[in-house]
């Protein structure tokens, strides 16, 4: 088949993979799920332990089912999700969990970062300026960010942090398994909030917002431009994933960057649709700006002439997986399974019913689920309205409701909710959206 490149996709659930010939052509894929742990105390954690393991199974059924030859690996190429910390210690290997986007147990810290006596949403206008002026964005107000996961570190984790060397992306953290060499770019430390994104400044940390956000600068890794290549494919790791070593890989980039690739929407203005475990609207955009009460800002992106909308609903995809496996097919004890993207004791994703079996359940109710609305803030919200402490509910429930009426709602909810963001995004475009394109898993539902 010749030259191809692996592509690494290390989103929430897990590493998906895929061998892409030089044309473009998907000749392979692999998925391998990992846990996500969901504490009562608003932790939200990952092991990167368990990310490299499930890579190596990824890539070898990707390699397997495309028949690839790894003396022709051209390079590597990778994203995945991003807001999320690994700490590392200086033997190279994480002294901790990850803390995902999603952990909010630093909400309290943020109060003397970013708050004030006179707030809005919890941002202090006169803390908030400066961070606007220079990043487009702020610190989140309920700590799930890594300036938040940084400060947690510092005090309540502190014995992690102790013995912690650098804080890394998790793409970041990916690519230096690969390379042996720790670095990080614009894109990927967006959601720290510390690089100057002002048109024509020079890729660098801010001085004065590392003290802002009181974060240890040591623990910051170097910054390199945005889609260099890293460093190559060391021995070690090669053997373990059963390639070979040398090729280039190349610096990690967001789900938000790739999707603006994998999408086609290229262009200037050129929207775009993610419904994967979140959501989001994006596009490439010709301006700098920040909309704090909509929690939307322009974020550094490819290149240094176009920035990206950033927006994030936080429960997209994940909606219709809770209800898979913690409603329909909970492993507690009866009939059924699920993979547990949440609470404890799911069992595998490959236990039914399977996705395709739930959709095809959708498909008996009509539209509007008899006047049932399903709220989907399982994990609180951040785009159009920041709130870490709404939950999600069901509305107008009878004893009509079924399994199926539940999993049309779920599936509309994300899409009315989906819905409610796109004004506000289509607002700060100051243009009217024509077109979308839609990507991600929720993209394979009619």
């Amino acid at each position: 088949m010749g030259g191809w490149i692996l592509a690494i996709d290390l989103g929430s659930g897990g590493p998906k993979v895929a061998v892409v010939g030089l044309d473009g052509r998907i000749r392979g894929t692999g998925l391998t799920p990992v846990s996500v742990h969901i504490g009562r105390d608003g932790a939200a954690t990952q092991d990167a332990a368990e990310w490299t393991d499930a890579l190596i199974t990824a890539v070898g059924s990707a390699l397997e089912s495309s028949g690839a030859d790894p003396h022709d690996l051209h390079a590597v190429g990778i994203t995945g999700q991003w807001g999320s910390s690994v700490p590392v210690g200086e033997d190279g290997e994480p002294v901790g969990p990850v803390l995902m986007w999603a952990d909010t147990r630093a909400r309290d810290h943020m109060k003397d970062v970013i708050g004030g006596r006179f707030s809005v949403q919890g941002i202090a206008p006169h803390k908030a300026l400066p961070w606007v002026r220079i990043t487009g964005g702020a610190p989140s107000t309920n700590g799930a960010d890594p300036t938040g996961h940084a400060l947690l570190l510092q005090h309540e984790l502190h014995e992690i942090g102790r013995r912690c060397s650098v804080v890394l992306e998790p793409v970041d953290y990916l690519a230096f398994r690969l390379t042996g060499r720790a670095v990080a770019t614009p894109a990927s430390m967006v959601l720290s909030w510390l690089t100057d994104n002002r048109p024509g400044a020079e890729p660098g940390y801010h001085p004065d917002l590392i003290v802002r956000a009181r974060r240890n600068p040591q623990w910051l890794p170097e910054l390199v431009p945005t889609g260099s290549v890293q460093g190559t494919l060391q021995p070690e790791i090669a053997d373990r994933l059963g390639l070979v070593p040398g090729a280039p890989v190349v610096t990690g980039i967001p789900d938000l960057h790739a999707a603006i690739v994998g999408s086609g929407s290229v262009e200037p203005y050129g929207t775009h649709l993610a419904v994967s475990t979140t959501a989001w609207l994006s596009a490439r955009v010709p301006f700098k700006k920040t909309d704090v009460l909509h929690s939307i800002a322009t974020l550094p992106g490819l290149d240094p002439q176009f920035n990206l909308v950033g927006d994030n609903i936080e429960t997209g995809g994940a909606a219709l997986a809770w209800l898979r496996e913690q409603i329909i097919a909970p492993h507690d004890g009866l009939a059924g399974g699920g993979s547990g993207i949440g609470a404890a004791g799911a069992a595998a994703v490959a236990d039914p019913p399977s996705y395709d079996e739930i959709i095809a359940l959708a498909e008996r109710v009509p539209p509007g689920c008899e006047g049932v609305l399903f709220a989907p803030w399982l994990a609180g919200e951040r785009s159009p309205v920041d709130d870490r402490l709404i939950r999600g509910t069901w509305l107008n429930l009878s004893l009509r409701t079924d399994r199926s009426v539940l999993v049309r709602s779920v599936l509309e909810g994300v899409a009315l909710n989906i819905r409610w963001l796109f004004d506000s995004y289509q607002k700060f475009l100051r243009q009217q959206v024509r077109s979308i394109r839609i990507l991600g898993g929720g993209a394979q539902s009619d």
